[in-house]
């Protein structure tokens, strides 16, 4: 925060303590001044009622004028939305409207700082408190768990919310350059010699463990074990030549800057990214991974702001058919039930979709891939051997 930032915050909050330190004073006189009447009334000229009530309607409309100023300084909220790269577009869309309604129905302008990068990243800056985040909508849920495990998250936030946190879902997509020279058209494919991939970094980025996950499930859930997918895996890291930050990252590298035969990113930004450049081939595999991006409210940091209430209205609103049609539009798979069922048609079928709870959910995931010294790791050495 900057010094005027600062000095503007404390003089707002100089203001609001005065205001509500007068009102009170002003209060306790007009409660002094009823008695006092009580009592002149049957004992004194109406003269004196008079000037008494002249006095009165001074502290009435003194209280009447400090109670104004405190629900005016109250009028515009400021909500904190700290979110993966990717989203930027539909809550380009989704916010307008939010902020349209809230206002019809509260008299109450809200405006919304934001801010986009890697999933991973977005996490470690909201627990360390340079980004007081309102409300996170990241790529993955293990993101959210973390910021709970570092206090600022309720436990059980993913059971009080609808559809289990889940706001937006997408697959994973292969893309690969025009005419497909390289012939990729499985996850298997991704590990032939020659193949050059695009991939993001599990350590900062969510789609990243996405597509790792898929690279393994499509492994060992189709009937091999884990050792060959360890040795899958390896492969195709080892035709990775270096590990991008976040999913836009990679899609600009490798549709603007022209690098790689194959990248491996979220169905709905590749579709994206196709409607503002070159159109590429892609395949969604048949063996795919469900990709659930949560929302949460962050607690602690709601509390402190005095945010709470348009925090949690804008995190309903996220799963209303008005903003399902958003992500919808921009291709991501909705959870809206009304809104699944328009769009259904429009996505490729998938075969065999697993999710995170097929690998033992977020907890097992964390611990056995992408732990210090965990697979991931020993995936990352092996390649570069």
């Amino acid at each position: 925060m900057s010094k005027s930032q600062q000095l503007t915050q404390l003089s707002k909050s100089l203001i609001e303590g005065m205001q509500a330190y007068a009102m009170k004073a002003l209060q306790a006189t007009q409660l002094w001044y009823q008695h006092i009447i009580r009592s002149w009334f049957n004992k004194h000229t109406v003269q004196s009622f008079v000037s008494l009530f002249l006095i009165g309607t001074f502290f009435s409309i003194a209280v009447a004028s400090c109670s104004g100023s405190s629900s005016a300084s109250k009028n515009d909220v400021k909500v904190r939305l700290v979110s993966f790269s990717v989203t930027k577009a539909a809550h380009d869309q989704i916010i307008p409207k939010f902020v349209e309604k809230w206002k019809q129905e509260h008299n109450q302008n809200v405006t919304f700082e934001q801010s986009y990068g890697g999933s991973g990243s977005q996490t470690a800056t909201v627990i360390a408190g340079s980004q007081e985040a309102d409300i996170v909508h990241l790529a993955l849920p293990l993101d959210v768990n973390k910021i709970q495990q570092a206090g600022l998250i309720k436990s059980g936030w993913e059971i009080k919310a609808p559809r289990n946190g889940i706001v937006s879902r997408s697959v994973a997509a292969i893309v690969t350059r025009e005419g497909n020279p390289k012939s990729i058209n499985t996850w298997a494919d991704l590990a032939k010699d020659g193949v050059k991939v695009i991939a993001a970094n599990p350590k900062t980025s969510g789609i990243a463990i996405w597509e790792f996950l898929a690279f393994w499930g499509s492994v060992t859930l189709t009937g091999g074990d884990e050792a060959t997918a360890l040795d899958y895996l390896t492969k195709v890291y080892k035709n990775t030549p270096v590990l991008i930050k976040d999913a836009r990252e990679a899609s600009d590298l490798f549709f603007q800057k022209g690098q790689g035969d194959v990248l491996i990113n979220y169905e709905n930004e590749v579709i994206l990214a196709e409607k503002t450049g070159p159109k590429l081939p892609y395949v969604i595999p048949k063996v795919n991974i469900s990709i659930d991006n949560p929302v949460a409210v962050v607690d602690k940091n709601v509390d402190k702001h005095g945010t709470r209430e348009v925090a949690q209205a804008f995190v309903d609103f996220l799963y209303s058919t008005e903003a399902q049609r958003e992500f919808a539009k921009l291709q991501y798979r909705p959870v809206n039930p009304t809104v699944t069922q328009e769009v259904a048609s429009k996505y490729p079928p998938i075969e065999t979709l697993f999710t995170s709870q097929d690998l033992g959910g977020w907890d097992i995931i964390q611990k056995k891939f992408f732990g210090d010294g965990a697979i991931f790791d020993k995936i990352q050495a092996a390649s570069k051997a």
